[in-house]
């Protein structure tokens, strides 16, 4: 599933074609994702797009009715082309422009979602997000009044999107190995010595990701087709068994949350 710093790179990627355009109408060949697309999505005509924004990872397409919200679920993703391009199999949802092209939702799976938000209402999935790491919400008391009282694993919690959004599988592993915190160690037992450090990395990996594109995922490539470059950095995620870069000892892989986790015994604790 594409992670946040993904989903960034997506906004990046359509935002310069959808900037001062107007929404002709929405073509739906497929309006049954993960949830049905509902009818307010294809009632938007010749509406002005008047920005495309984020919300952990979900991107929100704002007309002056309300938002288009787009999810790319576990294999979207997004592309812009001439109007006039055929639609292959798993091309579900256009979005017409008035520039004669169009922003195009591809989704194998269809775990995907189109949906709608009224103007001056809060759709149900964004309700009660946490903070966005990248934001000055996201700080060292919040982390700290969070973890508090969590016997949960700390990878777990901050995969949690009431603590904080987009934090997903690849960058929990990442950050707390580049902090040294043990992965399964119970929340409320990291030290705020070790918060102090967990939180700078978290932003500073989040936004080095964005930078360089996204990670290249299996199902994912950015607008313009061309694949992340992240991957090449990661330290831990997907090397279980390898050498750790930091002392040499192979890396453990376990199961946490039904997902791959990767750490250094050694050098995290």
């Amino acid at each position: 599933m594409p992670e946040l710093p993904e989903v960034e790179v997506s906004r990046q990627g359509i935002s310069p074609y959808l900037d001062n355009q107007r929404l002709v109408k929405v073509v739906a060949r497929q309006r049954q994702l993960r949830w049905w697309v509902p009818d307010e999505v294809i009632a938007q005509l010749d509406q002005p797009i008047l920005s495309v924004t984020r919300r952990a990872k979900y991107l929100l397409i704002q007309l002056p009715a309300g938002d288009i919200i787009l999810h790319l679920g576990m294999s979207g993703h997004l592309k812009v082309v001439p109007a006039d391009t055929p639609a292959t199999k798993h091309d579900h949802i256009d979005l017409l422009l008035s520039s004669g092209k169009v922003l195009r939702l591809n989704d194998t799976r269809r775990f995907g979602a189109v949906l709608w938000q009224a103007k001056g209402e809060v759709h149900p999935l964004l309700a009660s997000l946490g903070p966005e790491p990248l934001s000055d919400r996201f700080n060292l008391a919040h982390l700290q009044a969070a973890f508090a009282k969590r016997n949960s694993a700390v990878k777990l919690v901050l995969m949690d999107n009431h603590v904080v959004v987009g934090v997903g599988n690849i960058y929990a592993n990442e950050a707390l190995f580049k902090a040294g915190i043990l992965p399964t160690k119970p929340a409320k037992q990291v030290t705020d010595t070790q918060l102090a450090r967990l939180l700078p990395v978290i932003k500073e990996t989040l936004t080095a990701a964005i930078k360089q594109g996204g990670t290249t995922l299996k199902d994912f490539s950015q607008a313009d087709g061309k694949p992340g470059y992240f991957a090449q950095q990661l330290l831990v995620y997907g090397r279980g068994g390898q050498p750790c870069v930091s002392c040499g000892k192979d890396l453990t892989e376990i199961r946490l949350g039904q997902r791959s986790t990767v750490f250094c015994a050694s050098c995290q604790q």
